[in-house]
């Protein structure tokens, strides 16, 4: 199997600049991406059953990979949800998988997203995790919108085994990343 565009990007190109940049003193130490979480909430599921469904189905083209639902752990009256009901779909993306989901929304999908100016570079969680939130399924090309009867939103999360956020934001800015600050450099 021949290794994703991206992943050969990152072990020849990436892994030098990241060494000189953070003076490295073993390969080891340089930071990777270590695998992408795509979640998404269905909160019409509790009326709408064959909603999840969809969704799945939407999640597992869009990530090249089942997806699994999520249910619900506690009951809560004022949201009317009870233990154990579906209430969302995630998917979990590692190597290959995730380099190649990874390319297709950098260079596919975000270009898509309506009066793109880049994304936030404050996302990070202090530990050299990225999340960020996609408002609309339909930027990415695996879609079709005829056949889209509601619009809905996904989390993103990259997780790196960066220990800083600096390092993580140095990793996903070679690796393409759009983010807002970049341009004014």
């Amino acid at each position: 199997m021949m290794a994703p565009t991206l992943e050969k990007y990152y072990q020849e190109e990436i892994v030098p600049k990241m060494m000189e940049e953070f003076k490295y003193k073993s390969v080891m130490e340089v930071p990777t991406v270590e695998k992408i979480c795509i979640n998404q909430g269905v909160g019409d599921a509790t009326q709408d059953k064959k909603l999840v469904d969809v969704f799945q189905k939407e999640m597992t083209s869009i990530a090249g990979q089942m997806a699994v639902t999520v249910e619900t752990r506690k009951s809560v009256s004022n949201f009317k949800l009870r233990e154990g009901m579906i209430i969302g779909v995630r998917v979990t993306l590692r190597r290959e998988r995730m380099y190649e989901f990874l390319d297709r929304l950098i260079s596919v999908a975000l270009p898509r997203v309506r009066d793109f100016r880049g994304i936030n570079d404050k996302s990070f969680d202090g530990r050299g995790n990225y999340s960020m939130g996609i408002t609309e399924q339909i930027i990415f090309p695996e879609i079709d919108i005829d056949k889209i009867n509601k619009i809905n939103g996904m989390d993103i999360t990259i997780v790196t085994s960066a220990k800083t956020d600096a390092e993580a934001l140095s990793l996903l800015k070679l690796l393409g990343m759009p983010f807002k600050n970049q341009q004014r450099n």
